[in-house]
């Protein structure tokens, strides 16, 4: 562990404390959550604007990016999940440990990926359309204000922050679910299941008018991407899953007290119970984001692609910047009457208000264990009471944000291109690092196994050389 010079004001981690890993009791379906939540996250302004808008413009001969994407961070999601199970340390405390320069390189990758609150603005004009119209009272950032609130009220209303975003994304997903499953059904036409399944293996296509930058930003879009994969760490400590049964919940700062946290995490002997331990934790990971995150994140994002193609593509409509959910719901107006305009924007709703929950509550976590973890001054206050602060200072920054973008005509689909931009680089930074921490600092029975260590190192090469290339580009080494 090498301390750089980012060190001087940063506490020293101790080393991990030996305990037992706690057996595995309970059944999947009792232990369920943390990878619904984190398709909450992933269901949001990629699956209904970023890649719909794509196909409109592109047809279906790019879905195999989609499926790659999110193919691809399941993977990234095992590892981040083996190292919280076998720690109940966070990864961040964990890349901290690899060196200490790391905190505020996360934290600005963390900042500098997710300030710009496109996917607020997103949620506040769907809910405006829903309610009122597109035209109707409110502007943009009043409506945008409205869904904070409604973020700030799940995240300190009940005592167990966790419990209350888990319990209100799975709602959300199953209504995503749902609504698209009766659109999908209602508009699609053979010929448009047609187009999907091929796109679906059209691998390496792609359209000469898409920029490198553009792909790079819609296969980071597809899943959670950017640090979001990394949240998953905090689902499953307050799920309590593996060695994160050692490890105080977080809880609402304003409704009870916060045990003292622990900052750092622990490690298991070598013996016969725990690897046997190991082996049910690591086996409730791969079920669970296998059956959540893989299966039903690529379903849901292929639904909306489906129609995009169904209801913009065949008929050789482009929607203007940030008119892309107005337009689907117009035109399942027209094929289905009112009741169908509403069925989508309230899918549109219930998409990115899932994200926009998830988000806020994601990044303050992310920004109060790195403080909270590394900085002795920040221990005076309890982790709750930084994420409390974070959260709020976030959602009122965010919506500012919003009112400038609005008053200078900024749409929100170019700051949601460089969202998934961002979120590359972010990856083509913690991905290798990922796999470096686990197969360097955790005990020999918890290490990756060849399968998972290959394709990490694919996971490695695409997100490192898209950035690569990307960089080259916009240096005008090489042309994009």
């Amino acid at each position: 562990m090498a301390d750089g010079q980012a060190a001087g004001a940063l506490l020293p981690l101790p080393p991990h404390e030996v305990r037992d890993l706690p057996p595995l009791t309970l059944p999947f379906w009792k232990l369920t959550g943390p990878g619904a939540v984190l398709v909450g996250l992933s269901i949001g302004a990629g699956e209904i604007v970023v890649w719909p808008n794509h196909v409109a413009k592109y047809g279906c001969g790019i879905v195999w990016a989609a499926v790659l994407g999110v193919f691809l961070q399941l993977w990234i999601n095992y590892e981040v999940g083996r190292w919280t199970i076998a720690t109940g340390e966070t990864v961040f405390t964990g890349f901290a440990r690899l060196w200490r320069g790391f905190v505020p390189v996360f934290v600005l990758l963390t900042v500098a990926g997710w300030l710009a609150p496109g996917w607020a603005r997103v949620s506040g004009t769907a809910l405006k359309a829903l309610l009122v119209g597109p035209q109707g009272f409110g502007s943009d950032s009043f409506w945008t204000g409205v869904t904070f609130a409604l973020v700030a009220l799940v995240l300190f209303g009940p005592k167990s922050v966790y419990n209350s975003v888990e319990k209100t994304i799975s709602a959300l997903v199953v209504l995503i679910v749902v609504g698209l499953l009766v659109v999908a059904f209602r508009i699609g036409t053979a010929s448009d299941w047609g187009e999907l399944a091929r796109g679906m293996v059209n691998f390496g296509y792609k359209p000469e008018a898409m920029s490198i930058k553009d792909l790079f930003s819609a296969i980071v879009f597809a899943g959670a991407g950017g640090t979001a994969n990394l949240f998953y760490t905090f689902y499953l400590r307050d799920k309590q899953i593996g060695m994160g049964g050692h490890v105080p919940k977080l809880l609402n700062p304003l409704r009870g007290r916060q045990e003292t946290m622990p900052t750092t995490g622990y490690t298991f002997a070598d013996t016969a119970d725990n690897r046997r331990h190991f082996g049910q934790w690591f086996r409730y990971v791969v079920l669970d984001q296998s059956l959540y995150f893989w299966l039903l994140n690529t379903f849901t994002i292929l639904l909306f692609i489906f129609g995009a193609q169904a209801a913009l593509h065949r008929q050789g409509i482009v929607p203007k910047s940030g008119q892309l959910i107005y337009d689907q719901a117009a035109i399942l107006g027209q094929m289905w009457g009112t009741f169908g305009t509403k069925l989508f924007l309230l899918v549109g709703v219930a998409t990115l208000f899932s994200t926009q929950l998830a988000l806020v509550d994601g990044v303050s976590r992310s920004l109060s264990d790195m403080i909270y973890t590394n900085l002795r001054a920040a221990q005076r206050h309890s982790l709750g009471w930084w994420y409390g602060i974070i959260a709020c200072a976030w959602m009122v920054i965010g919506f500012w944000i919003t009112v400038i973008m609005e008053r200078r005509q900024v749409t929100d689909l170019g700051f949601l291109f460089n969202a998934g931009y961002m979120g590359g680089f972010a990856m083509a930074v913690y991905v290798p690092l990922q796999l470096y921490l686990n197969l360097r600092h955790l005990p020999a029975a918890a290490r990756p196994k060849p399968l998972n260590i290959a394709m990490m190192a694919i996971c490695v090469v695409v997100y490192c050389g898209f950035a690569l290339f990307c960089v080259l580009t916009e240096l005008g080494v090489i042309a994009g």
